[in-house]
């Protein structure tokens, strides 16, 4: 008997873990922190309804935290197996879980030092040192190459145009229904990386849902973001813009240089202040074979360098660029705001009405992005209330999910529908939606699992 049981990314985008148990030998899909809302983090202390040392294997789609950040706490918890990845997928595992680790450890010194914690003392998920012996057990699998992960298993890794990496996972399973673990679904035409491939056959689809209820704005080579620097410029402030380290930095900087080289915005100071995002772009660099062929001849570092580029280094100069009052943009991680060095750019900038804050990806509820996209007029920030006097803006043209349209595209490659369609990663609006759309043009049979629901693959 072939049970599947949904451990995260159920009516919610974070945690996305997958446990599935063929006749007692259990494989984990994915590995994923949850974050965002207080209820959904707290998740993340909670025992697993497994023994990590039973796992047969554990296999990623790709590389962000909410698809591998717990998997440092998974080993800590005594998982001594590989972890099967494309080779993206580690070179970028390399940086983001050691970074976790870090600002949990920082964190939670913060919150001693601090007093903020109800938790005396308070501690981290997991430590480098977990991050690290996680890394060492993880192993590189090229695309389109079928492997066997355990007897009577097999997986082929297929691109997913998401990010550096990014993949679908085939999976089959003697005696049991195919299954495709759809990660996140990239999108089509857009710079950097190539469109997703066609999906193969499958008896059973685990789809992403996060842009089930709209359409991204259309693509206009630039001109809203042009016009956003321009005006926050010519007030005399700074755009700031919270971009996912991997991933989401890489088309930002992508667009920024396109406006410069074309004329539409002045030969500003680009300033990057994130260490590990300018290890990203190495690894992009490195690997211009799977990046979008509009580029791949000339993807060196320098074809996201603007004329001012300025890479931030040390946290000194983090320092001094916050204080700065100079003019700028400054493109820092995280992505949400949920942490790293974005949050001091954030409490210089947010109070000032010359500044812009620019939201280029998805926020999850619970998160400061969240807050401040939906108009929130304070936030709070390392303990501290911040009000909120700059410009707040959001960009969906640079969104790396698929929406509606776009996921329903990649459906139709489909020559025979799947028996079964799970929708993961959404939260409940746009979950649902997605389903009524499916059902309406496709007909086919779409379900939504809850947490820790468990279904049976006959």
């Amino acid at each position: 008997m072939t049970k599947l049981t949904f451990m995260g990314a159920a009516r919610t985008v974070t945690g996305s873990k997958y446990l599935l148990d063929i006749g007692g030998r259990k494989i984990l899909i994915d590995c994923g922190l949850f974050q965002g809302l207080k209820e959904l983090r707290l998740r993340n202390w909670e025992p697993l309804p497994f023994d990590a040392s039973d796992l047969s294997a554990v296999v990623l789609t790709h590389a962000h935290l909410d698809h591998t950040g717990y998997l440092p706490r998974l080993v800590a918890d005594g998982y001594h197996g590989r972890v099967f990845c494309t080779a993206g997928t580690l070179d970028l595992c390399k940086l983001v879980l050691p970074d976790s680790a870090r600002l949990q450890e920082e964190d939670a010194r913060e919150a001693n030092r601090m007093s903020y914690s109800k938790h005396h003392p308070a501690l981290p998920l997991y430590r480098e040192s977990d991050a690290f012996r996680a890394l060492s057990q993880l192993q590189a699998v090229g695309f389109d190459k079928p492997m066997s992960l355990i007897e009577g298993v097999e997986i082929e890794f297929i691109h997913a145009g998401h990010l550096l990496g990014s993949s679908f996972i085939k999976m089959t399973v003697d005696g049991a229904p195919s299954i495709l673990f759809g990660g996140d679904l990239g999108r089509y035409g857009r710079p950097v990386l190539p469109d997703p491939s066609p999906p193969p056959p499958a008896d059973i689809l685990l789809l992403e849902s996060t842009y089930g209820d709209r359409v991204h704005e259309p693509d206009d080579q630039g001109r809203r973001l042009a016009a956003i620097i321009k005006d926050t410029i010519a007030r005399g402030g700074k755009v700031i813009i919270p971009a996912f380290a991997i991933g989401r930095v890489e088309e930002v900087l992508y667009w920024i240089k396109h406006l410069e080289d074309h004329g539409q915005i002045p030969k500003l100071p680009v300033f990057l202040d994130s260490p590990m995002a300018l290890d990203a772009l190495r690894y992009y660099a490195n690997r211009a074979g799977e990046l979008d062929a509009d580029i791949r001849s000339d993807a060196e570092i320098s074809r996201f360098v603007t004329a001012r580029f300025q890479a931030v280094a040390s946290a000194r100069q983090s320092s001094e660029l916050v204080r700065s009052r100079i003019p700028s943009i400054v493109v820092s991680s995280s992505g949400m705001a949920t942490g790293g060095r974005v949050l001091y750019h954030l409490q210089a900038a947010l109070p000032d009405k010359r500044s812009t804050v620019l939201f280029v990806g998805y926020q999850a509820a619970g998160t400061r992005g969240r807050q401040l996209i939906e108009g929130a007029r304070d936030v709070k920030i390392r303990g501290q209330l911040v009000p909120v006097s700059a410009r707040i803006e959001k960009l969906d043209s640079m969104s790396a999910h698929a929406d509606a349209e776009e996921t329903l595209r990649w459906l139709s490659g489909f020559e025979t529908p799947p028996r079964t369609t799970y929708l993961v990663h959404g939260e409940p609006g746009p979950m649902d939606a997605l389903k009524t759309t499916i059902e309406s043009r496709l007909h086919w049979d779409v379900r939504t699992p809850t947490h820790l629901e468990q279904v049976e693959l006959s």
